[in-house]
């Protein structure tokens, strides 16, 4: 397992040019290094000479042998990170990664056990704009980080790294406090978060425009927590979210976006909350597009999916269920607390919402609470259970049909389509388009988390799989 401080199987040692020794004797110098270093095993690299330039370095590889590892030329996206940058004076490795290349021009810094830099809050330090950090498989614990590099992209190579908050946290917040301009976190893994305030997050973004791709959020107060910042982007792809603590505090939302300017979540799964929601959005425009978000048998979220302030919501092919364990009998909860923007609107087309709950609600529109006439289409929707759809607001209502949760089918784990033989199959007539948008589906939601892409011109279904 990979950790901070862990020791590495092979040390590298660096080759260095020596004083003016003519370029003779500097070859012998070199050749003599490698020698000692095949017959006793690496150096230890305070005992060579002090000297300004790398022609090289010696590790053991993987399979035991000691190797010389020559640094690329010195360019603007390759040169070393000035030895005062990193903790100790130790540069960064600079090998060549495979199938990669680092954003915006910038150098890699790889992260692992075997590496040189062994640690991801040893690698935050080191890292300048538009660099790309890729940390090897393991675990990581205690590694909390503010970034505040722009262009930056972070990403686990192969199975996913997993990080482990261990009590640690940064500035009160979060695992990583995230303020960047732009910035991609890649493939990793958030566990354990807690601090004093009860809202400890996976990660806090803070202002920029952030990707999270391929990621997951387990046992955190908070999975993804936002600030406020009125221009501030979030966009969530292929991501798993879950395993909300239950412990007494504040209300554990596992996506809580604040007054940002555009939160996007797709191909993503949502499951086994407590108290809190699943997907919390005050942003001025929400895309929730192609997600699973079925809380389970063990969650006992609240709402499965609210926009408190309302705001422009794009609420399209995905499967929101509530669990029978549920605190609050709504599913999906628009307005509850007033508005905040100058436009608001909810587009509610084909998805599948799953509510057996005697009395539930599909849909709750606070409509006293938004401005007249704010417009709510609810269209193509498959209603599964006994909970209630009961037209809200000025807007479309059409083509949403119920079923029993009996009469539905599991394919590839989704339990949630219709049959072969279903009279509603490939009978939903064409959703059509709003602010110049199309309505219609181009995906779906596919297990563990991400989307398959429709073909174009199929006949389609009411609800989220086609």
């Amino acid at each position: 397992m990979a950790a901070s401080g862990a020791a590495s199987a092979g040390r590298a040692v660096a080759l260095r040019r020596v004083g003016t020794a003519p370029r003779s004797s500097r070859r012998l110098l070199v050749a003599a290094a490698l020698a000692l270093a095949t017959l006793a095993g690496p150096l230890a690299a305070d005992n060579l000479p002090p000297a300004p330039t790398e022609l090289g370095t010696i590790r053991r590889n993987e399979q035991g042998k000691l190797e010389v590892v020559r640094p690329p030329p010195a360019s603007p996206a390759t040169a070393p990170i000035p030895a005062d940058a990193a903790a100790g004076g130790r540069a960064v490795n600079q090998r060549p990664v495979a199938d990669s290349k680092p954003a915006g021009g910038g150098r890699t810094i790889v992260v692992g056990e075997r590496e040189q830099v062994r640690s991801i809050s040893e690698a935050a330090r080191l890292a300048r704009d538009g660099d790309t950090i890729e940390i090897r498989p393991g675990e990581y614990r205690r590694q909390a980080v503010v970034w505040t590099q722009e262009r930056l992209t972070i990403r686990g190579v192969g199975k996913r790294p997993v990080l482990i908050a261990d009590g640690d946290n940064a500035e009160g917040k979060a695992m990583w406090v995230v303020r960047s301009a732009q910035m991609t976190i890649d493939n990793l893994e958030f566990r354990g978060a807690r601090v004093a305030a009860g809202n400890g997050a996976g990660i806090r973004f803070e202002t920029g425009h952030l990707k999270v791709v391929r990621c997951a959020f387990f046992d955190n107060e908070m999975g993804i927590l936002t600030s406020n910042a009125a221009d501030a982007v979030l966009e969530v792809e292929d991501s798993e979210f879950g395993a909300a603590p239950r412990h007494a505090g504040a209300l554990h939302h596992l996506l809580y976006a604040g007054t940002i300017a555009r939160l996007k979540v797709s191909g993503s799964r949502f499951q086994q909350g407590h108290l809190g929601h699943l997907i919390k959005s005050r942003a001025r425009t929400s895309s929730i597009l192609y997600n699973l978000l079925v809380d389970g048998a063990t969650g006992s979220a609240s709402y499965e999916l609210e926009f408190p302030n309302g705001g422009v919501a794009w609420v399209i092919g995905n499967i929101i269920g509530q669990s029978a364990t549920t605190d609050n009998p709504v599913v999906v909860s628009y307005g509850a607390e007033g508005e905040r923007w100058p436009d608001n609107a909810l587009y509610l087309v084909h998805n599948t919402l799953v509510d057996d709950t005697p009395g539930g609600r599909f849909l709750q529109v606070w409509s006293d609470r938004l401005p007249a006439g704010t417009e709510v289409w609810t269209i193509n929707n498959l209603l599964v259970g006994r909970g209630i759809l009961a037209p809200q607001g000025a807007g479309r209502h059409d083509g949403n049909q119920s079923v029993e949760v009996a009469t539905l089918v599991d394919v590839d784990g989704l339990p949630f389509v219709l049959p072969q033989g279903s009279p509603l199959r490939g009978r939903a007539k064409a959703p059509g388009f709003v602010r110049g948008q199309s309505l219609t589906p181009t995906a779906e939601f596919r297990l563990p988390a991400t989307t398959l892409a429709l073909p174009p011109g199929k006949p389609l279904s009411p609800g989220a799989l086609q």
